[in-house]
């Protein structure tokens, strides 16, 4: 499932490509196509992501609130300005399971892709998900529809395709507010010592165990099973512990830590949680996953500080990865 800087990487995208213009929305598999309706022909007029969910919104007051899930995916298609990130490495992230960059370039200062020319736009299709790739070079436009495409966003130069998400509906204000005062906070919005402070007290009145209140979107948005693991062991807090049971700083430290790799993933297109590698190091880190993880994936191997074997186990439904020793 994409976590909360892909969302807000895809969300990038449709800012730079769709707000400010008139969007035609169609249900290329009919699911949608009454909801498209409310929408088409209208200019999107903001994208923001909170956590796992984007907002879209038009100028009639409405929004499309998608939720991509295990399954969706993004993909955008036609004279797309390009984050950098994703040009560099002829669009493969690899967030997971994908191979990454050499080296995160530097966006210009409107974050578009220098490599093309400041805010060149490049023909080709890309697809967003938990990992970011480019698919092909784009010879017509709008491409047909591939798959089941639950809505389509078309512009005169650029498309974007939704598949397989977990949810795509309109929503007035009131119901976008709704649904916002259920999620937590997320830092890329709002690092703010108030919304810190939620977090803390928030975590520090349950008993639940933190391995669980880090996945609950109402208690901090956008963290799933790589970040989970890896803020866990870079605090050294047992994944069994309950909230109510850590301090006050060490809630402190984790929020911030939070803040400061959300920060690097929406910025490079990698979860990238061994922050502290230069040259080399760094290079293979954001080449290959098994190289830029603590604990991540590595169950059996022994701890990189420690050298006891990273345990896996299960923990609300998802594979937990820790070590008994250093998270004792």
């Amino acid at each position: 499932m994409p976590e909360g800087h892909s969302v807000h990487r895809i969300t990038r995208q449709f800012a730079r490509n769709f707000v400010g213009r008139p969007v035609q929305l169609s249900s290329p598999q009919g699911r949608f196509a009454a909801g498209a309706a409310q929408l088409s022909g209208h200019v999107m007029t903001d994208a923001r992501a909170v956590g796992k969910q984007m907002f879209l919104e038009f100028d009639n007051g409405l929004w499309l609130r998608v939720h991509l899930g295990m399954y969706g995916a993004w993909d955008f298609a036609g004279d797309i300005i390009m984050d950098a990130t994703i040009a560099s490495s002829n669009g493969r992230m690899g967030q997971t399971n994908q191979r990454g960059t050499d080296l995160a370039p530097v966006l210009d200062s409107a974050g578009e892709n220098s490599m093309h020319s400041i805010g060149a736009p490049r023909r080709t299709r890309v697809r967003m998900a938990e990992q970011e790739k480019e698919i092909d070079q784009l010879d017509t436009f709008p491409p047909e529809p591939v798959g089941q495409v639950r809505v389509r966003l078309l512009t005169d130069t650029v498309s974007a395709d939704l598949r397989g998400p977990t949810a795509c509906e309109v929503l007035d204000p009131a119901q976008v507010d709704a649904v916002l005062a259920r999620l937590g906070p997320d830092p890329q919005l709002d690092d703010s010592p108030e919304a810190e402070q939620r977090f803390v007290d928030t975590v520090r009145k349950k008993p639940t165990r933190i391995g669980l209140l880090l996945m609950d979107q109402s208690v901090v948005s956008g963290i799933g099973n790589v970040y989970r693991a890896e803020l866990l062991f870079r605090a050294k807090i047992n994944p069994h512990a309950p909230g109510k049971s850590l301090t006050e700083e060490s809630l402190r430290a984790l929020w911030r830590d939070w803040a400061h790799l959300l920060a690097i993933g929406v910025n490079t297109g990698q979860m990238m949680t061994m922050d502290d590698l230069t040259g080399e190091d760094y290079r293979l880190a954001m080449k290959n996953r098994a190289d830029r993880h603590w604990v991540y994936k590595r169950e059996g191997l022994p701890c990189r500080i420690c050298g006891t074997h990273i345990t896996l186990e299960e923990m609300g439904a998802r594979k937990l990865y820790y070590c008994p020793s250093c998270q004792a």
